[in-house]
């Protein structure tokens, strides 16, 4: 039976309570899902078409924004189809191209949150050589090695997972699949070639956690040198938001991936795992971008831009 799933689809857990409930509950995660469309795809959409935002950071937010959509897209949509069809089921590829997502989009932004440390590291203990640190070759090499150990990643865990054996257990107990899940349902004797992955996995994220921390220790040991108050609130409060996005990811990532494979599964569990899907992806536009002054002036001149357009094509119209 080895390398041999004779499981062609899997089921999740239903949302707890009685139906009002459960309507609540869905219609929660749609406005999540929605709030994280919208503000993440103004983000793309400003920074791509305002030139003044083409900076490093920017650059940045770009990409940061287009893996939020992924790793959110990845679940919710078919969260609120197995709702509305009242089905739960899963096919066996549909599953894997789930885990997939979720692991390329989490590990991608964890990447790219530390390349972000080094950026604002750079420009706020090196402020005279930032542009030739942080020059555009050294932007899009951070950014596409984010992408390639993102994908790397997620296709070494990917396969390793489904070339166990699924025999006849196929309910996950989550709302979506992952990896701790589904080795707890193999019938195959060969997990711990599945968990030894990702313990490596693990130490790698810790070790990129380091690197930003040790990067927001200079940071923070350099603000505290400057000399107007001015200054040192506006350089908290461009780092402050980026460290809050870091430590609230990777602490509820850690947790939910690295805990089931120690213990039984919880509903704690499944809520944390519900956070670094949802609240990401819907929090970073908010306290990462939109409340940024450039981003505020790049969306006014984006609107104005619009309405001055379908101001002229009614005029064309109307003569």
């Amino acid at each position: 039976m080895n390398n041999i799933s004779v499981v062609t689809e899997f089921y999740f857990l239903d949302f707890p309570g009685p139906w009002d409930l459960k309507l609540l509950q869905v219609s929660f995660v749609i406005l999540i899902y929605l709030s994280a469309l919208m503000g993440n795809g103004l983000i793309i959409t400003i920074t791509s078409l305002d030139p003044s935002l083409h900076t490093p950071m920017y650059f940045f937010l770009k990409n940061l924004s287009l893996f939020d959509l992924f790793l959110i897209s990845a679940v919710v949509p078919k969260t609120i189809v197995n709702f509305l069809t009242h089905c739960n089921s899963i096919s066996f590829l549909g599953c894997s191209a789930q885990v997939f997502l979720v692991l390329f989009s989490g590990a991608a932004e964890l990447f790219l949150l530390t390349a972000m440390s080094f950026d604002r590291y750079a420009a706020i203990c090196h402020p005279l050589h930032y542009d030739v640190i942080m020059n555009r070759g050294m932007c899009v090499q951070m950014v596409v090695v984010s992408w390639f150990c993102g994908g790397f990643m997620s296709l070494i865990h990917t396969v390793n997972t489904f070339s166990l054996s699924y025999c006849r257990l196929n309910e996950i107990q989550q709302f979506f699949c992952d990896i701790p899940r589904l080795l707890a349902i193999s019938c195959s004797e060969h997990v711990s070639a599945v968990i030894v992955p990702i313990l490596i996995n693990a130490v790698l994220d810790f070790c990129c956690f380091v690197c930003i921390i040790t990067s927001y220790s200079y940071i923070f040991s350099t603000i505290r040198k400057i000399p107007s108050t001015q200054g040192q609130s506006k350089a908290y409060s461009t780092c402050l938001p980026h460290l809050t996005v870091v430590v609230l990811f990777v602490s509820t990532a850690f947790i939910a991936y690295i805990k089931p494979i120690f213990g039984s599964t919880s509903f704690i569990d499944l809520i944390l795992s519900a956070f670094y899907i949802l609240l990401p992806p819907s929090l970073n536009p908010i306290i990462y971008s939109l409340k940024n002054k450039a981003m505020k002036t790049g969306l006014e001149k984006w609107i104005v831009r619009k309405l001055w357009k379908k101001e002229n094509i009614l005029i064309v119209l109307k003569e």
